[in-house]
């Protein structure tokens, strides 16, 4: 049901972040290309990484070449408090006529697996306020919100601005 995404899963990948994105109501804000994509996961220096769900419609316990219906894409980051590295899951999703089959709780468990065995002490990710949804699983799950934390992010002009006409 999980496996390690390949090059041939960009166009698949591709079309399920731009429906991730229209599901969180920020289709206009989705603009990486395949290649970006490719050029991220599978390039001279990967930066993240990538996972997928697949159905099994055949009955036969064998989902190698069943449909993807979801993905994780994820990188590592460091915990200076811990001294070790954790996985960020940047974004997790499976369709929505998909849910409920456990592919996404399959999606996360590789994940804390891959944690477990390479020593990383923290799996972290981010999930809209008013996506009670996925909230209410991820809580299900063990996750617990991080409330004491705001995120912030710099982007398009503000990040030009600060990047190319500050001090340094």
């Amino acid at each position: 049901m999980i496996r390690i995404a390949t090059p041939d899963d960009i166009p698949v990948l591709h079309a399920l972040v731009r429906e991730l994105a229209a599901y969180e109501k920020a289709l206009d804000e989705a603009v990486a290309s395949e290649e970006q994509l490719a050029e991220a996961l599978f390039g001279d220096r990967p930066a993240a990484y990538a996972h997928v769900a697949t159905a099994d419609d055949s009955g036969d316990g064998d989902s190698d070449g069943g449909e993807v219906i979801g993905f994780a894409v994820w990188f590592l980051n460091f915990s200076t408090w811990r001294g070790v590295h954790g996985i960020y899951l940047e974004d997790l999703y499976v369709r929505p006529e998909r849910r409920g089959g456990g592919h996404g709780k399959a999606l996360l468990t590789e994940l804390a697996r891959i944690c477990v065995e390479r020593g990383y002490e923290r799996l972290e990710w981010s999930v809209l306020d008013w996506n009670a949804p996925s909230i209410a699983f991820y809580e299900s799950l063990g996750a617990r919100p991080q409330d004491e934390w705001t995120v912030y992010r710099l982007t398009d002009g503000a990040l030009a601005s600060l990047g190319g006409g500050g001090t340094h």
